[in-house]
């Protein structure tokens, strides 16, 4: 959704008629991805992944716990400059709760990471780095995007995550400006809202569905590996679109800054 809200800033996308979106309807979308010029699709998130032979039996199960080298030593990765900085989890490292992070309190995360900088070996580009990092055991624990672990842990890899403090963000479906058919558009987002298909696709791809009654096609198996299962959406958070769009040019060049040093 971060990308359609840049496109309507810039003026690009059509502001959707929700009329002509029947299955978005009383369907339980998250309000926060019912947006004037684009409709949440699905959920992933970035989650601290970590080696589950790194520690003596012991399972980091916060950002608080990724943050306490004392207790879980061993090298880390955060993400790069890709996306934007994950200063929320350096804020609930030092101790603020879910339903206070935004605004965020951007002075205060910048001095939670100064106390993790060292054992930082790097600040991973691309979403196939934490794995490849955690794999050949450069680091023990990382930030990740869920989907890019999961396969690793089915093929054997000795790692885990965890889905307490998870940053959740949605990918989404919206109309350029000018397009040639939009009438072709908006049957391709309604058939991708239905609750079935909606959970057809993420049997095929760890994303979690937008549509609440995605779930009752699901088993609690499947359901466990996604970012909207009820659970999940307790222990976890939406990142705020709106405040990063804001200020993230100023945020990341902050950051781009602190990493360097």
């Amino acid at each position: 959704m971060t990308h359609l809200a840049l496109f309507k800033q810039a003026g690009v996308s059509q502001e959707l008629d929700y009329d002509r979106l029947k299955n978005a309807r009383n369907a339980g979308i998250a309000k926060s991805l019912l947006t004037s010029h684009g409709v949440g699709k699905n959920y992933w998130a970035s989650v601290l992944a970590y080696r589950t032979d790194a520690f003596g039996g012991k399972r980091p199960e916060s950002w608080a716990d990724f943050w306490s080298i004392g207790q879980f030593p061993g090298r880390r990765a955060l993400q790069g400059s890709l996306d934007w900085p994950e200063l929320e989890f350096a804020l609930l490292a030092d101790g603020v709760p879910l339903d206070k992070l935004y605004p965020l309190d951007v002075d205060r995360a910048f001095a939670a990471m100064d106390d993790i900088k060292g054992s930082v070996l790097t600040f991973w580009e691309s979403g196939s780095g934490p794995g490849e990092l955690l794999g050949r055991k450069d680091v023990v624990a990382s930030s990740v995007w869920n989907g890019r672990v999961q396969g690793l842990i089915e093929a054997g890899s000795p790692l885990a995550y965890a889905w307490n403090g998870a940053r959740r963000q949605s990918n989404g479906y919206g109309i350029p400006e000018g397009a040639a058919n939009p009438e072709a558009a908006y049957r391709l987002i309604d058939f991708a809202l239905r609750p079935d298909v909606q959970a057809h696709f993420a049997q095929i791809h760890p994303a979690g569905p937008v549509v609440p009654a995605a779930y009752a096609y699901l088993s609690q198996a499947a359901a466990a590996d996604l970012a909207s299962s009820p659970g999940h959406l307790r222990s976890g958070f939406d990142l705020d679109i709106e405040w990063w769009v804001r200020n993230g040019d100023a945020v990341t060049k902050r950051w781009q800054a602190w990493a360097r040093t």
